[in-house]
Protein backbone atom coordinates (compact mmCIF):
# COMPACT_ATOMS: atom_id res chain seq x y z
CA UNK A 1 0.00 0.00 0.00
CA UNK A 2 1.30 3.46 -0.89
CA UNK A 3 1.71 6.02 1.85
CA UNK A 4 -0.61 9.00 1.49
CA UNK A 5 1.01 12.03 -0.10
CA UNK A 6 1.99 14.55 2.53
CA UNK A 7 0.09 17.85 2.58
CA UNK A 8 3.37 19.70 2.12
CA UNK A 9 3.89 18.19 -1.35
CA UNK A 10 6.87 16.19 -0.11
CA UNK A 11 9.00 19.23 0.74
CA UNK A 12 9.08 18.54 4.46
CA UNK A 13 8.05 22.16 5.04
CA UNK A 14 4.70 23.12 6.52
CA UNK A 15 2.39 24.74 3.98
CA UNK A 16 -0.11 27.28 5.24
CA UNK A 17 -2.49 29.80 3.75
CA UNK A 18 -1.17 33.29 4.32
CA UNK A 19 -2.56 36.46 2.81
CA UNK A 20 -4.93 34.28 0.73
CA UNK A 21 -2.13 32.24 -0.84
CA UNK A 22 -0.37 29.00 -0.03
CA UNK A 23 3.00 29.68 1.50
CA UNK A 24 5.74 27.20 2.31
CA UNK A 25 7.04 28.01 5.76
CA UNK A 26 10.64 27.15 6.49
CA UNK A 27 11.41 26.73 10.18
CA UNK A 28 15.09 26.52 11.01
CA UNK A 29 17.65 27.41 13.66
CA UNK A 30 18.51 31.10 13.55
CA UNK A 31 20.26 33.85 15.46
CA UNK A 32 18.17 35.96 17.84
CA UNK A 33 20.49 38.86 16.96
CA UNK A 34 19.58 38.97 13.24
CA UNK A 35 18.24 42.46 12.42
CA UNK A 36 14.67 41.42 11.56
CA UNK A 37 14.55 39.09 14.56
CA UNK A 38 15.73 41.91 16.84
CA UNK A 39 12.80 43.99 15.62
CA UNK A 40 10.31 41.19 16.29
CA UNK A 41 11.78 40.47 19.74
CA UNK A 42 11.71 44.19 20.52
CA UNK A 43 7.99 44.25 19.72
CA UNK A 44 7.56 41.15 21.88
CA UNK A 45 9.26 42.75 24.90
CA UNK A 46 7.38 46.04 24.40
CA UNK A 47 4.05 44.18 24.35
CA UNK A 48 4.97 42.13 27.42
CA UNK A 49 5.76 45.27 29.44
CA UNK A 50 2.62 47.00 28.13
CA UNK A 51 0.32 44.15 29.22
CA UNK A 52 1.92 42.88 32.44
CA UNK A 53 3.60 44.43 35.48
CA UNK A 54 7.39 44.44 35.13
CA UNK A 55 7.83 41.82 37.86
CA UNK A 56 5.56 39.47 35.88
CA UNK A 57 7.45 39.76 32.58
CA UNK A 58 9.58 36.67 32.04
CA UNK A 59 10.47 37.19 28.36
CA UNK A 60 14.16 36.84 27.52
CA UNK A 61 16.06 39.53 25.67
CA UNK A 62 18.02 38.65 22.50
CA UNK A 63 21.34 38.21 24.30
CA UNK A 64 19.75 35.77 26.78
CA UNK A 65 18.21 33.86 23.85
CA UNK A 66 21.72 33.40 22.41
CA UNK A 67 23.05 31.84 25.64
CA UNK A 68 24.18 28.21 25.90
CA UNK A 69 21.33 25.81 26.66
CA UNK A 70 18.84 27.71 24.48
CA UNK A 71 17.85 26.69 20.96
CA UNK A 72 16.23 29.38 18.80
CA UNK A 73 14.22 29.01 15.57
CA UNK A 74 12.55 31.32 13.10
CA UNK A 75 9.79 30.72 10.58
CA UNK A 76 10.23 32.37 7.21
CA UNK A 77 8.29 32.40 3.97
CA UNK A 78 9.80 31.42 0.61
CA UNK A 79 11.19 34.94 0.12
CA UNK A 80 12.92 34.84 3.51
CA UNK A 81 10.50 37.21 5.25
CA UNK A 82 10.30 36.58 8.98
CA UNK A 83 6.94 35.17 10.13
CA UNK A 84 7.67 34.12 13.70
CA UNK A 85 10.09 32.68 16.23
CA UNK A 86 10.39 30.47 19.30
CA UNK A 87 13.06 29.20 21.67
CA UNK A 88 13.55 26.17 23.87
CA UNK A 89 15.46 26.60 27.12
CA UNK A 90 17.00 23.51 28.69
CA UNK A 91 15.87 23.03 32.30
CA UNK A 92 17.33 19.56 32.81
CA UNK A 93 18.22 16.43 30.85
CA UNK A 94 14.59 15.72 29.94
CA UNK A 95 12.85 19.03 30.73
CA UNK A 96 12.73 22.23 28.70
CA UNK A 97 10.84 25.51 28.66
CA UNK A 98 9.23 27.09 25.63
CA UNK A 99 10.28 30.75 25.39
CA UNK A 100 9.72 33.72 23.09
CA UNK A 101 6.91 32.29 20.94
CA UNK A 102 6.04 35.22 18.72
CA UNK A 103 4.36 35.63 15.35
CA UNK A 104 4.61 38.79 13.28
CA UNK A 105 1.47 40.91 13.25
CA UNK A 106 0.92 40.22 9.53
CA UNK A 107 1.16 36.45 10.03
CA UNK A 108 -1.14 36.11 13.05
CA UNK A 109 -4.09 33.79 12.68
CA UNK A 110 -2.53 32.06 9.68
CA UNK A 111 -1.20 28.89 11.35
CA UNK A 112 2.39 30.08 11.71
CA UNK A 113 2.35 29.79 15.51
CA UNK A 114 0.97 26.25 15.33
CA UNK A 115 3.62 25.26 12.75
CA UNK A 116 6.44 26.72 14.86
CA UNK A 117 5.12 25.07 18.02
CA UNK A 118 4.86 21.67 16.29
CA UNK A 119 8.41 22.04 14.97
CA UNK A 120 9.84 22.97 18.37
CA UNK A 121 8.01 20.12 20.10
CA UNK A 122 9.27 17.62 17.50
CA UNK A 123 12.82 18.93 17.94
CA UNK A 124 12.48 18.64 21.72
CA UNK A 125 11.21 15.06 21.53
CA UNK A 126 13.99 14.19 19.10
CA UNK A 127 16.55 15.40 21.65
CA UNK A 128 15.06 13.28 24.42
CA UNK A 129 13.00 15.98 26.12
CA UNK A 130 10.00 14.41 27.81
CA UNK A 131 8.37 17.49 29.40
CA UNK A 132 8.03 20.97 27.94
CA UNK A 133 6.90 23.73 30.28
CA UNK A 134 5.86 27.29 29.57
CA UNK A 135 4.68 30.42 31.31
CA UNK A 136 2.33 32.91 29.68
CA UNK A 137 0.13 35.77 30.77
CA UNK A 138 -3.37 35.68 32.27
CA UNK A 139 -4.52 38.91 30.59
CA UNK A 140 -6.96 38.79 27.64
CA UNK A 141 -4.06 39.75 25.34
CA UNK A 142 -2.62 36.25 25.90
CA UNK A 143 -5.89 34.33 25.25
CA UNK A 144 -4.92 33.31 21.67
CA UNK A 145 -1.60 31.95 22.94
CA UNK A 146 -3.30 29.99 25.71
CA UNK A 147 -5.74 28.49 23.18
CA UNK A 148 -2.83 27.49 20.92
CA UNK A 149 -1.02 25.76 23.78
CA UNK A 150 -4.16 24.01 25.02
CA UNK A 151 -4.97 22.75 21.49
CA UNK A 152 -1.44 21.32 21.37
CA UNK A 153 -2.11 19.36 24.57
CA UNK A 154 -0.51 21.59 27.21
CA UNK A 155 -2.23 21.39 30.60
CA UNK A 156 -2.07 23.82 33.53
CA UNK A 157 0.56 23.03 36.14
CA UNK A 158 2.13 24.61 39.22
CA UNK A 159 5.04 27.03 38.81
CA UNK A 160 8.22 25.25 37.66
CA UNK A 161 11.95 26.00 37.73
CA UNK A 162 12.46 29.39 39.43
CA UNK A 163 8.90 30.66 38.90
CA UNK A 164 6.60 31.46 41.81
CA UNK A 165 2.83 31.85 41.95
CA UNK A 166 1.87 35.08 40.19
CA UNK A 167 -1.67 36.34 39.56
CA UNK A 168 -0.54 37.56 36.11
CA UNK A 169 0.93 34.22 35.00
CA UNK A 170 -0.38 30.80 34.06
CA UNK A 171 1.92 27.78 33.82
CA UNK A 172 1.58 24.83 31.47
CA UNK A 173 3.33 21.55 30.78
CA UNK A 174 3.21 18.98 28.02
CA UNK A 175 4.48 15.41 28.33
CA UNK A 176 6.05 14.19 25.10
CA UNK A 177 6.52 10.72 23.69
CA UNK A 178 9.42 9.85 21.45
CA UNK A 179 8.71 10.73 17.82
CA UNK A 180 8.09 8.03 15.25
CA UNK A 181 11.03 7.70 12.92
CA UNK A 182 9.76 6.38 9.58
CA UNK A 183 12.09 5.84 6.63
CA UNK A 184 11.49 9.43 5.47
CA UNK A 185 12.52 11.06 8.76
CA UNK A 186 11.03 12.20 12.06
CA UNK A 187 7.42 13.26 12.47
CA UNK A 188 6.00 15.77 14.90
CA UNK A 189 6.10 14.85 18.57
CA UNK A 190 2.87 13.69 20.10
CA UNK A 191 1.58 14.42 23.58
CA UNK A 192 1.99 11.39 25.84
CA UNK A 193 -1.19 9.58 26.76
Amino acid sequence: MLAPKSPDGGTGRPVRWWKNRRVAITISPDEPTAPDVLTLLGEHLTDMYATSPAESVHALDPSALAAPGIRFWTARDSSGALLGCAALKELGPTDSELKSMRTTTAARGQGVGAAVLAHVLAAAAGRGVRTVHLETGMEDYFAPARRLYERAGFVPCPPFADYVLDPHSVFYRLSLTAPDVPATGPTAARPAS
